[in-house]
């Protein structure tokens, strides 16, 4: 509100003395100190700055060289030598199907069973033709034995007896052909009834009680008691490598002693559709893993064998210690004068167990991070970490941890 002009006026001997002030000047300086204040109260309400980024501790590992080893690892699955597809001889309707997944059967044990109401009756069928045809025969044969009596006494002709003879013969052939379709009735029916050739496990149901199936379609599947082959697949680039015979080393994923096989079989084609060939394992000696358990192939490839026959020392890493880096593979290398990290470009030439094996990109005696390599950014100071278990990790970087106790750094506890 403005101020009346009796309070910007002076009075009495000030007002003879001093010429009058415009009442426009104490209008703006109001309103000046007004802003001044509005600018104070949005300086104190604006956010404070950010607390600088904390020291981070990093893990460091000193590059070291080993010798390249002659080793591929693949993943394989432990199967039967001999696993089989069971399947009715006849088509029917299944009654019955007594096993599931999973479950050991012996030799000649029920697996499924068909409808064999039909089967028999069949089987009644050529048994009662059969019946018949040994009728005949037997009439045949007491005809011959008259007629064979009335000729040594000259009473028929030579030619009647050998009808005699040939009718005979032909009731026998018709009894041997009844009974032999008498024996196949009853192999049908007994066809009905699925019964397994060997012990073994059960692997797979593919029929269930109440359908009908063909002859030949699959109802159970069965891994036969015995010897386990570890089977895998091979890149095309690598077949070259594995021969028969050839000794390698399996291991179980879920752990255990390693077990010692030889190459059994390696597929003559590839696999239309992964382009890999299959290989077959023998494992010998030992307790195999269970049916379709996992398990780690070590063997030989002429890549490798080619390294280490030349000589060539490859920088093994922890896979945690890699990132990527656009189109390139590249780790922290941490340099002691300044506390900090530097990206450095590799190149991975393979994998073995948990570890990369670096060509090209490192020298002996560097230092890289193996943990917590993505949240760190190129210059970046870090420390190093000092696990409280282990009071000596000089072993792992000494210069770098000299370094840090010169300059007086502290590595945060580890959560």
């Amino acid at each position: 509100m403005p101020f009346p002009d009796s309070f910007l006026r002076p009075s009495g001997a000030a007002a003879r003395l001093s010429p009058s002030p415009r009442p426009g000047v104490f209008l703006w300086a109001g309103r000046a100190a007004a802003l001044g204040a509005a600018v104070l109260a949005l300086a104190g309400c604006s956010r404070p700055a950010p607390p600088p980024e904390p020291l981070r501790a990093v893990k460091l590992v000193t590059v070291g060289t080993q010798a390249a080893q002659a080793q591929h690892e693949y993943a394989g699955e432990v199967r039967a030598r001999v696993e089989s597809r069971l399947s009715f001889r006849v088509a029917g309707k299944i009654v019955q199907r007594p096993v599931e997944a999973g479950q050991h059967v012996r030799a000649g044990q029920l697996l499924a069973e068909l409808d064999a109401r039909d089967y028999e009756l069949a089987a009644q069928a050529a048994r009662a033709q059969a019946s018949a045809a040994a009728t005949q025969r037997d009439l045949a044969a007491a005809d011959l034995q008259r007629f064979s009596r009335l000729r040594a006494q000259n009473f028929i002709s030579g030619a009647e007896l050998d009808r005699r003879e040939a009718a005979l013969q032909s009731a026998q052939a018709q009894l041997a052909q009844a009974q032999a379709q008498l024996a196949a009735q009853g192999n049908q029916a007994g066809y009905t009834r699925l019964l397994a050739d060997g012990p073994g496990v059960i692997t797979g149901v593919d029929a269930e009680a109440g359908q009908v199936v063909a002859a030949g379609t699959p109802v159970v599947r069965i891994a036969r008691d015995g010897a386990r082959d570890a089977v895998f697949a091979v890149p095309e680039d690598r077949v070259a490598g594995v021969r028969v015979g050839q000794a390698v080393q399996v291991a179980a994923w879920a752990g255990g002693a390693p077990l010692a096989a030889r190459v059994r079989e390696v597929a003559a084609s590839a696999d239309p559709v992964t382009r890999t060939f299959l290989v077959k394992v023998a494992l010998e000696g030992g307790e195999p893993p269970p049916l379709g358990a996992t398990v780690q192939v070590t063997l030989a490839g002429p890549a490798a064998q080619g390294a280490s026959a030349g000589g060539a020392r490859l920088v093994h890493l922890p896979s945690s210690a890699l990132r990527q880096d656009g189109a390139q593979t590249a780790v922290w290398v941490f340099d002691p004068a300044s506390a900090t990290v530097r990206s450095q470009v590799v190149q991975v030439q393979g994998l073995q167990g948990g570890d990369a094996l670096v060509s090209q990109g490192l020298t002996p005696g560097m230092q890289v991070v193996a943990a917590g390599v993505h949240v760190l950014a190129p210059g970046q100071k870090v420390s190093v970490y000092k696990p409280k278990s282990a009071p000596d990790q000089a072993e792992q970087a000494p210069e770098a941890i000299n370094n840090e106790a010169a300059n007086g750094a502290t590595a945060p506890a580890a959560r």
